[in-house]
């Protein structure tokens, strides 16, 4: 007879047997950071941002939870006029889901909000408008729901005084207004309208309940940090620049099992640049192609660092870096789910490897010249709280046993209750596997094996597999036991041995389990407490990752640094490229750039189709958008002035949600531009007015042109390519130093034209759109019958119809003449020969002649 210790079977209720002879194996060696397995993330739910405004006597106040890392964002203070385009432009930058106001606002906010709900088209979708009652936005009621807060980030070790200073540091909670433009009275300590738009931020999200909408009512949604934004020296470019220049392009994945992910960056300036290890990497670096900005202050430290990591002798710190950035993983997440008691064995694996990572880039940056601020920044931001928070969890986790049981576990020598209870555990098996053979010794001799087995939350039990002659539930009986359950033909019982041993050795898993979730608990508060240096390392680690990222592409592709002059308006290129064509092009030939000054503010660019003008203008824009995220640039040399703004009216971007027509959109890329540019900002205009008559089209061109060359100095910097050569020969323009005209040079050979792309002075001569044609494939006929309309409308003289086409239709003409009489039947009584010849036969014969 086999006397063995079987695994348990799942028992008829939410719990599942644990085999008490299978324990986990001892403990293997643990690996170090880089050694421990990591699953992969999980796919996040999409981030909601929730933003709250209020606009006060001129001052505009916006505060925004974002739900991807559980921080609240606020902006100072900032004046905005009664168009509210600042308003707007946060809007379009954040793209809230809702947007909370109070319900006795201003009449200005009022409309601009009734305005923005109505607008059925809009892209990305509108957002919600929910109006609070304006006793949510009380000064004091805003003051005291701010300091009342339960944020993860504040250790419970302050008082409340130390609170109070510790977000005074963060949030200005007063602010002294005085007599300025907007005609403000001088009054003593005011409450700012950023704290009032917290406060009703913080009654919406308690209210709304975002992100804990299934937690019990006591757990608030968690905000682990607040953070300062400011919109200030940042450059306008609207979504159609964005898309012209293909700064950003989405597209479908092309994996059928991967379509329903979302969309995929597509070839476009973001797609080069993002060689980002990390997810926040990447996130800011499209924050900073979204945001760029006139502070150069700001690029120059990001141009430093980029030049750092381009020296040779760098190279392999640069690669080090890289790698440990690819272990910085989302910490915000990982904190979300401490702060709300969620926490997974992964999340312990992702934040031990993140923290260690972490602290290797802090040891490398300490090398590093302290000079460049991001390194210093990085070895002194990165303090032994790091070290902490790694010794902590190294020391604790059993990352293994963890993986094992899918559960938090602690290494040995922790808890000494927990080892023995442990050791009690380990020697089980043999232990019950004695019982079992003294239990089958009292058995009926028929039954040839039985196992003693433990569940948590049930206890010890008998098991014995079902023997043929137990059909009935009566036939389970068995005296001295008292039967249990029914599970894979396997009978269970309690006994008086089971008895004692519930009694002896008590629910032993469920005890370890219930005194391991509490360590895990005690050190998540270890972790929480600690959790603005983990928000800090995720700042600059993504700050180090983007820059790493944009010195890799300067180095593969050979960009320079531009240099900016803050006195001098226009843009000096020498030698650009554009930094998409190049790639795809066997040969690039660059041109340079100089507007502004004493060079000409408005650019008329003249040459044949496919001679690469469009191509000139994005590269243009592209390298100065390059230079304003504070990006090396694909030119020898660049030098970039005061440039507030790019305005493009190169592609029409048709929908049908729209209703508008591809003319109606080309007038309105050029209104924004007419109606907002400055003598700072940069203009580019392809082939603006084709889109209907020409005449009009030329003229509207003109006009447009006239307008901002009437403003002298103050004309903005504009790059026009046109095919209207009547702009030029019929001298539309007023002659002076404001306008160059420039052209690409070709070259004839025959019946072939050469293109050289090469911009130099003067006027092209031809379209050559016949050459175009050709290369398009037309037929030499068609090609042919264009040119002699071209050249007899150039010359004035009357268009004739061609001489076969004519003799042709007159054939065709004769013949159904013809066909008409031999069908008419001149017996029919009804038949009128005057209505026939004057229906039938004249028109036709006035056709035919």
């Amino acid at each position: 007879m086999a006397f063995r210790a079987t695994p348990g079977p799942t028992p008829p209720g939410p719990g599942r047997g644990v085999p008490s002879a299978s324990l986990p194996s001892p403990q293997a060696p643990r690996s170090g950071p880089g050694g421990v397995e990591e699953e992969d993330e999980e796919e996040e739910e999409p981030a909601e941002i929730h933003l709250c405004v209020l606009w006060s006597s001129g001052y505009l106040g916006i505060a925004y939870y974002d739900t991807s890392d559980s921080t609240i964002h606020f902006m100072p203070d900032a004046p905005d006029h009664e168009s509210l385009k600042l308003l707007q432009r946060v809007l379009d930058e954040v793209n809230p889901q809702s947007i909370v106001t109070s319900a006795k606002q201003d009449e200005t906010m009022t409309q601009f909000l009734g305005k923005l709900a109505s607008q059925e088209h809009r892209e990305p979708k509108r957002p919600e408008i929910i109006l609070l009652p304006s006793v949510d936005f009380g000064p004091e009621i805003s003051k005291q729901r701010l300091l009342s807060g339960n944020y993860s980030f504040i250790p419970d070790s302050m008082t409340a005084t130390e609170k109070i200073l510790f977000l005074s540091s963060i949030v200005p909670f007063d602010c002294v207004l005085t007599t300025g433009t907007l005609g403000f009275i001088p009054t003593p300590l005011l409450t700012p309208s950023q704290v009032r738009a917290l406060g009703g931020l913080l009654k919406f999200l308690s209210r709304r309940r975002v992100g804990v909408e299934l937690e019990d009512q006591n757990v608030g949604v968690p905000i682990l940090g607040f953070k300062k934004f400011v919109l200030t020296h940042l450059v306008s470019i609207d979504q159609d620049t964005y898309s012209v220049l293909q700064i950003f392009k989405s597209e479908s994945h092309p994996s059928v099992y991967k379509v329903a992910s979302g969309l995929k960056e597509g070839l476009s300036l973001f797609g080069i640049l993002n060689r980002c290890r990390s997810k926040w990497g990447q996130k800011l670096l499209r924050l900073w192609f979204t945001r760029p900005t006139q502070e150069l202050r700001e690029l120059n430290s990001r141009l430093d660092v980029i030049q750092f990591f381009l020296m040779p002798q760098n190279l392999d710190t640069a690669q080090m870096m890289h790698r440990l950035l690819s272990h910085i993983k989302n910490v915000p997440l990982i904190l979300k789910r401490m702060k709300l008691s969620h926490t997974k064995v992964s999340d312990w694996q992702v934040l031990y490897k993140t923290v260690y990572s972490a602290l290797g880039l802090r040891d490398a940056c300490r090398s590093l010249p302290q000079s460049i601020q991001l390194f210093q920044d990085i070895a002194q931001e990165f303090s032994d709280d790091l070290h902490h928070i790694a010794s902590l969890i190294g020391k604790v986790v059993d990352f293994e046993e963890s993986l094992a049981e899918s559960r938090f576990t602690v290494l040995p020598n922790i808890d000494p209750d927990i080892d023995a209870k442990k050791r009690r555990l380990m020697g089980l098996p043999s232990f019950l596997t004695e019982v079992a053979q003294k239990e089958l010794e009292n058995l009926d001799a028929r039954i040839p094996s039985c196992s003693v087995i433990y569940i948590p939350l049930i206890g010890f039990l008998l098991s014995i597999p079902r023997l043929p002659f137990m059909v009935e539930a009566s036939d389970f009986e068995i005296e001295g036991l008292d039967f249990m359950f029914l599970s894979e033909d396997k009978l269970h019982y309690r006994s008086a041995r089971t008895k004692e041993l519930d009694a002896l050795l008590g629910d032993l898993h469920c005890e370890i389990r219930d005194q391991e979730t509490l360590l895990m608990y005690q050190l998540q508060c270890q972790v929480l407490a600690r959790a603005s240096v983990l928000t800090r390392v995720l700042d600059l680690a993504s700050r180090l990752d983007v820059l790493l990222a944009l010195a890799s592409a300067a180095r593969d592709y050979g960009y320079s640094r531009p240099h900016y002059s803050p006195r001098v308006h226009g843009v000096r290129i020498k030698n650009g490229r554009h930094p998409l064509m190049e790639l795809c092009a066997r040969t690039f030939v660059p041109n340079s750039t100089d507007c502004g000054g004493d060079h000409g503010r408005v650019k008329v660019i003249t040459g044949p189709n496919s001679s690469g003008k469009s191509i000139y203008l994005k590269q243009v824009g592209l390298i100065t958008f390059m230079a304003l995220v504070g990006s090396f640039v694909p030119a020898e040399e660049a030098e970039i002035g005061v440039i507030d703004a790019i305005f493009t009216r190169i592609h029409s971007c048709e929908s049908i949600s729209l209703g508008l027509s591809t003319f109606m959109i080309d007038l309105n890329q050029v209104a924004k531009a007419v109606n907002n540019a400055t003598e700072q900002s940069l203009v580019l205009i392809d082939e603006f007015g084709k889109g209907t008559n020409t005449v009009d089209g030329l003229a509207l061109l003109a006009a447009v042109l006239r307008h901002w060359l009437a403003l002298g100095p103050s004309c903005p910097h504009i790059f026009v390519a046109t095919n209207f050569l009547s702009l030029v020969q019929l001298q539309l323009l007023p002659q002076g130093p404001l306008v160059q005209y420039l052209t690409m040079e070709t070259c004839e050979d025959g019946d072939d034209l050469v293109f050289f792309y090469q911009l130099c002075q003067g006027v092209a001569s031809a379209s050559h759109a016949s050459y175009t044609a050709a290369q398009a494939g037309l037929p030499d006929q068609l090609i042919a019958r264009g040119k002699e309309v071209s050249d007899l409308i150039r010359s004035g003289k009357p268009i004739k119809p061609v001489n076969e086409l004519l003799r042709r239709n007159q054939i065709e003409n004769c013949q159904a003449l013809v066909d008409k009489f031999l069908k008419l039947d001149l017996e029919d009584p009804n038949l009128d020969l005057g209505i026939f010849m004057s229906q039938e036969v004249l028109p036709a014969a006035t056709t035919i002649l």
